[in-house]
């Protein structure tokens, strides 16, 4: 093997060869503690035929300064010249060391200086004329190449290789069960492994793998419990609404009393909302359910009830039905305010007469319409305005409280008629004459056909045509109102030696206000009479048949009959 390649053949040593850069240095091992001609650089041989090493033994194997040596000048022509000591080769070589060269080896102790060859003809390379070291190409330079030779003593031990860290996918932190400081971790430890630290995991991390796996099962199972939990509750839940029963307290409630109002028209499951939140029944449906299976559990009315806390529905229906539970002031149709306010004073607890003189004082603060109280007899501004209907009336509430709710009930019932011009179709003077008409119809009718019949009177007898009465009504009803009684017989030396203006005997047309209040049939009715020719009528059994007549001699015949059954 020579310095420049393995065997005979001419190829240099060529920097892919394994053994490149270890058997060129064999020289020197003789010539320990001597510094290396090259001083650690690299050297570039250019290629050329181990014919050309033969030239070189031909002259004498003295020092380079005592012989004469060939060169190849600028234009490639062998030229010959006389060394003449380390100074001549230096001023043809300017920095290139001559190397001695003995016995058929180059000298690594002596210095060269870089001699150009001969081309070889099977050089490709050879036929450039390039000066060695001038243009000749790097075989080091490229990426793939392997380095270039150093002395023995200049070199370094090949680094160790990294060990190799097997790529792991990249997960979220919620299914490798890290958190941010895992995370943080995480870096410090891959650093760490950067710079040769070892830990107990630093052999491809499977320990940290195996709990990021076990945490992110954990979570899995956590999810899918919690839905199967979810979808389970739900379902039960969904079960119960369905076919399950409603929830409902047992027994017949606590010793905690508690008052409830039902709005007019409100049906069972508002009734049960209300008892709900009032906290006497425990679910709107259970209420429903035991309304459902009271025979009479439809025919619970609005108004106020007294009962008790956390009751069963069952036995909450069964109260609302007892009349005792219910804290109402019920005003009846044609009913008289004189009676609404006992009843209030009844209910509420209070002294006698109470509500009465509270309506006389705060009447004007009731919010009354404008039309009402336009005659200054009447003797009660409420009269006429107390509609009938359910009202609550619980102790500790206040009568004018009440009183104010139903003349707002009036209220809202008379607007859905257009009162004025009602007036004025039937000669009247104000839409309070049209209440005082439905008063009089509800107190003298018994029936919603008798309530037609009995409007039509009165309006026939108002008639200033009206030769049978002169437009005197002659309702006996009036007068009892004055008097503040309910009597049927009447003498007619009563009736007739009294001049008050509510005495229609004696007074012509309407009294000056209602004589009580009037319900639906009997407005209905007024706005809506007959038009028979009614102009008597007879409650000839004195209490529930009322006949009518048309003359005067028909009229007698039906008082004959009354006072046959009445005995007089």
């Amino acid at each position: 093997m020579t310095e420049y390649g393995r065997g005979p053949g001419s190829e240099p040593w060529h920097p892919e060869d394994p053994l490149y850069g270890d058997d060129g240095w064999g020289g020197q091992q003789a010539h320990v503690g001597q510094q290396s001609p090259y001083g650690g650089q690299p050297q570039h041989y250019p290629q050329q035929s181990q014919q050309q090493y033969g030239d070189w033994s031909q002259h004498p194997q003295g020092g380079y300064d005592q012989q004469q040596y060939a060169y190849y000048d600028e234009q490639g022509q062998l030229q010959y010249a006389d060394g003449h000591g380390q100074q001549q080769y230096d001023q043809q070589y300017v920095g290139h060391a001559p190397q001695q060269y003995h016995q058929g080896t180059w000298d690594a102790t002596g210095t060269h200086g870089h001699v150009p060859y001969a081309a070889d003809p099977g050089d490709p390379y050879g036929q450039q004329p390039v000066a060695y070291g001038s243009e000749q190409p790097d075989f080091y330079g490229t990426e793939d190449a392997y380095p270039p030779p150093e002395p023995p003593g200049r070199r370094r031990p090949e680094p160790e290789p990294e060990p190799v860290v097997e790529e792991e996918e990249e997960q979220h932190p919620f299914f490798t069960g890290a958190d941010d400081g895992d995370a943080d971790d995480g870096d410090d430890d891959s650093k760490g492994r950067r710079g040769g630290g070892r830990g107990k995991d630093a052999k491809g991390g499977k320990g940290a793998k195996k709990r990021r796996s076990g945490c992110a099962c954990m979570v899995v199972c956590l999810v899918f419990g919690g839905g199967a939990a979810t979808v389970g509750y739900f379902g039960w839940h969904f079960y119960q609404n369905r076919f399950g029963a409603a929830p409902d307290y047992a027994g017949s409630g606590n010793s905690e009393a508690v008052t409830v109002q039902i709005p007019k028209g409100a049906g069972g499951y508002e009734i049960g909302r209300r008892l709900k939140e009032a906290g006497v029944v425990k679910s709107v449906d259970a209420f429903v359910h035991a309304q459902t299976q009271n025979p009479k559990g439809n025919t619970i009315q609005a108004g106020a009830y007294t009962l008790k806390k956390e009751m069963s529905a069952a036995s909450c229906v069964l109260l609302m039905l007892d009349p005792k539970s219910q804290a109402n002031v019920v005003v009846t149709p044609g009913e008289r305010a004189a009676a609404v306010y006992v009843a209030l004073d009844k209910k509420l607890g209070l002294s006698a007469g109470t509500s009465k003189k509270v309506a006389r004082a705060e009447y004007k603060n009731l919010g009354l319409p404008s039309y009402a109280n336009t005659n200054s007899k009447i003797m009660d501004p409420l009269e006429g305005f107390l509609y009938p209907g359910t009202y609550p009336a619980a102790k500790g509430m206040k009568p004018d409280a009440i009183l104010k709710q139903m003349v707002a009930a009036a209220k809202e019932e008379y607007a859905n008629y257009d009162l004025a011009a009602e007036a004025k179709k039937y000669d009247l003077d104000s839409p309070l004459q049209v209440i005082t008409v439905a008063s009089l119809v509800q107190a003298e009718g018994k029936t919603h056909d008798d309530f037609r019949k009995m409007a039509e009177v009165v309006y026939n007898r108002l008639k200033p045509t009206n030769t049978e009465t002169n437009q005197l009504l002659q309702f006996d009803s009036t007068f009892n109102y004055l008097k503040g009684t309910s009597n049927i017989h009447i003498s007619e030396s009563e009736i007739n030696s009294n001049r008050d203006p509510y005495n229609t005997y004696t007074q012509k047309g309407l009294p000056p206000g209602p004589i009580g209040n009037p319900g639906e049939d009997a407005l209905k009715a007024a706005l809506n009479p007959t038009d028979d020719g009614w102009m008597y009528f007879v409650a000839t059994d004195g209490v529930n048949n009322t006949e009518f007549a048309k003359t005067n001699a028909e009229f007698e015949k039906l008082k004959e009959k009354f006072n046959a059954n009445s005995g007089n």
